[in-house]
């Protein structure tokens, strides 16, 4: 069976040698390098609103890699969140996030840096915020879970190891034009934000997350949804 696939790197720049250790430490897990086996989203996050991008193409053999895939039903949305709030900054403006925050990554986080390759969604800055109502107690788990499901969330495939690194190739690249890409791009944030508000239209019956942090509330409970995709 053929291990290899085809990903993409949206960047502002031709990357022809992907180099282990560099990147922000503040993206969604970590420091690595971001990609997905999408072409057109690629493409979305290759471009600002003043500049066309690049969509580096590469191939990648998965034989022997190590892989975490939060998508898959191993895991729940809460491991999901306590890995981006590990990594991302945000602003923590009352104590119930601060300690929200610390149960999280306590009683849901994953060492990411464990593994040679990560399969997550990409939490745009619109699909964090709905993250960081629920670590404000604004929103439940279950809100949350529609929000994001109702959203059009990106898959990433996100490499960070030396061992990855190797794996990879570069194959080419297609630029990303702003003047198309741009405007997709912000018509997914306006779709993500209609969703939002459509699912604070609904009835809020369900776990908080002080609700969850009282009841002492772990990783195997059944109210906890399993994944992002289901």
């Amino acid at each position: 069976m053929d291990t290899r696939i085809t990903v993409y790197h949206g960047s502002m720049q031709i990357v022809e040698v992907p180099t282990f250790g560099l990147g922000k430490k503040n993206n969604d897990f970590g420091i690595g390098f971001y990609c997905t086996e999408n072409i057109e989203l690629a493409k979305e996050w290759a471009v600002s609103q003043l500049c066309d991008g690049f969509a580096n193409r590469y191939t990648l053999d998965m034989e022997f890699l190590n892989i975490l895939n939060l998508n898959s039903p191993d895991y729940t949305i809460l491991n999901w969140v306590a890995v981006l709030v590990a990594h991302r900054l945000f602003s923590i403006k009352a104590p119930v996030t601060r300690k929200a925050r610390q149960y999280l990554i306590e009683h849901f986080g994953l060492n990411v840096n464990a593994y040679d390759l990560i399969i997550g969604y990409r939490a745009d800055d619109s699909y964090f915020d709905y993250a960081a109502a629920f670590l404000n107690n604004t929103i439940t788990v279950g809100q949350l879970t529609r929000a994001m499901h109702l959203g059009k969330l990106g898959k990433q495939i996100v490499l960070k190891s030396k061992f990855a690194f190797s794996r990879i190739r570069y194959e080419g690249f297609e630029v990303a034009e702003r003047d198309v890409y741009y405007v997709l791009r912000k018509a997914r944030d306006d779709e993500a934000q209609k969703a939002y508000l459509d699912v604070l239209e609904e009835e809020a019956d369900g776990l908080y997350i002080m609700d969850i942090i009282r009841g002492e509330v772990a990783n195997d409970d059944p109210r906890i949804p399993r994944n992002l995709s289901e």
